[in-house]
Order: structure tokens, then sequence, then C-alpha cells
């Protein structure tokens, strides 16, 4: 048979591990889970981000997984507490959201890997393997979207950057595709976001640019090379 590549080599230390997540039933589970693997070594649980600040600083961990919403202190401020005090300590953010915001706001804080509820045992461990192993991992039904989404950056930015400074990246990228002539529902569909959050970034755009509607955002824009 050929050997689990989520199993850490002979001879080796299995990460550890602490978990941090307010829902008992999907935290103890997992603990029961990764436990009787052998893979990893759960050294502590926590049920909100204030405890999980503390027990990383208490125990070092090799690894925090981290849910986002979690009560007292959210994953995210938590996630960059724990990378700022303790950079040897990888975060893998393990949540029921996949949205664009949720995904690289917990990537800016720190985290070096992010997995969506619902990953299985197989998906979990590898990715707990590759963040300790010091290397950045996504769930496979997120890498093709952070791919397009930095590829997409990456155009946007030499024009953007230099016309727009003031603005977000994605401020700029929602910009860009108002400029396009796209509606907020379009621009919502286009960047997988909520028409709540395009509805903010428009608002956010025209009180920036200093403008008085959407369509004199659309002549600066195209005038410093967007929408094309």
């Amino acid at each position: 048979m050929a050997p689990d590549p989520s199993s850490p080599p002979g001879g080796l230390v299995p990460p550890r591990v602490l978990l941090a997540d307010d829902h008992p039933v999907y935290r103890d589970g997992l603990r029961m889970m990764l436990a009787s693997t052998g893979a990893v070594e759960v050294v502590a649980t926590a049920a909100d981000g204030v405890e999980a600040v503390v027990l990383a600083g208490r125990l070092r961990p090799d690894v925090v997984v981290m849910d986002l919403q979690m009560p007292k202190l959210g994953g995210i401020e938590a996630t960059r507490r724990i990378v700022a005090a303790h950079p040897g300590t990888g975060v893998l953010a393990l949540t029921m959201h996949d949205d664009d915001e949720s995904v690289f706001a917990a990537m800016l804080a720190g985290a070096r890997g992010y997995l969506v509820k619902g990953a299985d045992q197989g998906e979990i461990l590898r990715a707990i393997t590759a963040v300790a192993s010091g290397e950045v991992i996504f769930g496979p039904a997120l890498a093709g979207r952070v791919t397009a989404y930095f590829a997409r950056l990456a155009t946007l930015r030499p024009a953007t950057e230099e016309a727009f400074p003031q603005l977000t990246a994605r401020e700029r990228e929602v910009l860009d595709l108002i400029a396009a002539g796209l509606p907020n529902r379009a621009i919502a569909e286009r960047l997988v976001l909520s028409p709540k959050t395009v509805r903010n970034n428009v608002s956010n755009i025209l009180a920036k640019l200093q403008v008085a509607d959407r369509a004199e955002a659309i002549v600066r824009a195209r005038d410093a090379g967007l929408g094309r």
C-alpha cells in the first residue's frame, strides 16, 4: 500500500495543532478526527479568538486551525495577533465563508492556508502539513479564484495605482468594471460579491474621487485608461 502523503515521514514529529472554533460539536469532532489519524498532535482547543491568542502564546503550536466568525475576538484579528507575536506559528483558516473578502482578509492578516468547512479529512491533513512546512495552500474550490484575482490585479495595477492611489485594490477593481459599463448586479456576479458589498464599494469610490455621481466617475476612470 502506498504511504499516506498527509502522514509525517517516519521519525518526524507530527505538527502540533491548536483548534479554534466556537461550535463545540464541530470543534470536538474535528479534534477527535485529527487525533485518530496520528498525523497531527492536537495540543488544545479554543472556543473564541481571545482564548486562541492566549493558548497560541502559551503552547506555541506549529499550526492554528482558525474559524473566522467567533465571539470576543474574530478569527481575522486573532490571526493577525498570533502571526505578529509568533511568526513561527502558521494559521490555517477553516470556515464556512468562501467569499473573496473573507479569503483575502485572512491572507492579509497572515494566514497561510484557507479551507472551507466540508473539506474532507485528507484535505485538512494535507493543509495542516503544508502550513506547518511554511507553504501557502487553498482549497480546490478557491485556488482558481485566488489565481484569477491576482492575475487581474496585476493587469490593473499600473494604470489604477498611478491614477487613483487613494482607492483600495477592491475599489479599483470595481471602478474598472463601472467604467466598462457594468451595473452593480453584474459587478457582484463577476467578482462573486454581495450586492450590498458592491454598493458600499461604489459609495466609497464616489467619495474618494470626490465626484457627484456614477457618470462622473466613469468619465474619470476612462480618462485614466480603465474600462477598456
